[in-house]
């Protein structure tokens, strides 16, 4: 009974990281074609959400891929050394994911066939389709294979479609390690996108204070009324606050890089009824390095939008 329970134990895991190292293998495919291929309909967002997705899909496979290789190795020794076959359980969820596998498959032809002829076949597509098939088809043929035995009697070929696969995945990974930024890059952008949000309060509760006293703090202070100030993150320089008129200021901060478009377009939404006095004065487009934004407060009487 516990050899059985062991057995089951290294079968499932193998199933569970194959599962989850398919997911991540697509996920990595597809950002990196959104990367290159953006969907101009979706905007720059749909390539900031590949970019986080692509970092999540690198991570998967660093951790489930050798512990795939691992289990399916010592699930395919015990199988040869005790002359067994896959328990029951596991058999049938093995047929229940070519099941699924077969399914994926023809689903991606169908799109493919069903894009050409609506005349949605663009690169982008056709690359999608072709890496999900050859993802899923490359698991697909192998279990195919293995629910019938073939790999117990065929080792050595066993072994070449295993580093074939492998192949494959570090392919992936190297190409997904060069289309994404390293870890102190993403750091400095978040940071960045901190301090756009940082600035952003700033400038309402400014707004807020001339609205209601008819005049420009002289400090952020007297702005926040006793409530805490934003300040900059740990290792950037403070934030500055300058009156330059009666009715305009600067603000100003130290970022790490150029603002993505994504970042600028964030707060392009106008924030009054009637913001003709506002044109370009809600965007946050910044280059690298100090960085000052000239503001013009809205004129007295103007009521926000959000209230």
């Amino acid at each position: 009974m516990e050899n059985t329970a062991k057995n089951f134990a290294l079968q499932l895991g193998s199933l569970v990281s194959l599962y989850v190292t398919i997911v991540g293998l697509i996920m990595l495919m597809f950002s990196v074609i959104t990367a290159h291929y953006p969907d101009a309909a979706q905007g720059y967002w749909e390539v900031e959400s590949a970019a986080t997705s692509l970092r999540f899909s690198i991570a998967m496979l660093v951790v489930f891929f050798p512990v795939y290789l691992l289990l399916t190795r010592l699930v395919n020794n015990v199988r040869r050394n005790e002359h067994g076959t896959y328990l029951m359980l596991t058999k049938w969820l093995i047929y229940l994911s070519l099941l699924v596998g077969g399914a994926a498959i023809l689903g991606d032809l169908v799109g493919v066939i069903n894009g050409f002829l609506n005349g949605e076949l663009t690169i982008r597509f056709a690359l999608k389709a072709l890496s999900f098939f050859v993802v899923v088809a490359t698991a697909f043929v192998y279990y195919l294979f293995d629910a019938k035995g073939y790999w117990q009697t065929h080792e050595q070929e066993s072994v070449i479609y295993g580093v074939g696969a492998t192949v494959i995945v570090i392919a992936a990974l190297v190409l997904g390690f060069m289309n994404t930024q390293t870890p102190n890059e993403v750091r400095g952008y978040r940071l960045d996108s901190t301090q756009t949000n940082d600035l952003s309060l700033i400038q309402s509760n400014i707004e807020s204070f001339n609205s209601n006293n008819g005049a420009l703090p002289q400090t952020l202070d007297e702005a926040f009324l006793g409530i805490e100030v934003p300040v900059a993150p740990e290792g950037r320089a403070d934030y500055e606050y300058r009156v330059i008129g009666p009715t305009t200021y600067e603000l100003c901060a130290t970022f790490a890089n150029e603002s993505s478009r994504a970042e600028q377009q964030q707060y392009a939404e106008p924030m009054y009824v009637d913001d003709s006095y506002m044109k370009g004065n809600m965007y946050w487009t910044h280059g690298a390095g100090e960085w000052c934004f000239e503001r013009k407060v809205a004129p007295l009487g103007l009521k926000p939008l959000m209230q």
